[in-house]
């Protein structure tokens, strides 16, 4: 299965095409705003407003030998624990050996924005290398959730 944390997701086109490519089954998880796909490898999941709703169904689901993007750490924390193979958007692959390095930088990050609330600017804007490359590593971590 592939999950797909889909609020202010720039791949979801991109993981509709790989995953009908492999034949594997897709969970679009959203609190709504998106128009359903018409591909019947995709489900469109509407969960309730609220905060982490959408993080939390998917983090009930994922197990080993899922795939989940998203960019959401936290999220990406608890499906690394229960051993799906998760991505960010980018294609940055988020493992065993690099969440917890990860998740104490954003949360680091996240006292300094908080102690600076002045700071302004934000994450680099999504390029189309970061397109490609996130489109390498769906297809190794597909072609890996396939081996288990």
């Amino acid at each position: 299965m592939i999950y797909v944390d889909a609020d202010a997701c720039p791949v979801k086109a991109e993981v509709e095409k790989v995953g009908t490519r492999h034949g594997v089954q897709m969970f679009i998880v959203s609190n709504g705003g998106l128009r359903p796909s018409q591909n019947p490898l995709v489900e469109t999941v509407i969960v309730p407003d609220g905060p982490d709703v959408a993080d939390m169904w998917i983090a009930d689901r994922a197990k080993p030998g899922d795939v989940v993007i998203t960019g959401d750490i936290p999220l990406a924390a608890k499906c690394v624990e229960a051993g799906a193979r998760v991505l960010k958007h980018n294609g940055e692959a988020l493992t065993q050996a690099n969440i917890g390095n990860i998740l104490a930088t954003r949360d680091l990050m996240a006292d300094i924005r908080a102690a600076d609330p002045f700071r302004t600017g934000g994450g680099k804007a999504f390029s189309k290398a970061d397109r490609s490359r996130f489109l390498d590593a769906l297809e190794r971590e597909l072609r890996a959730a396939k081996r288990l």
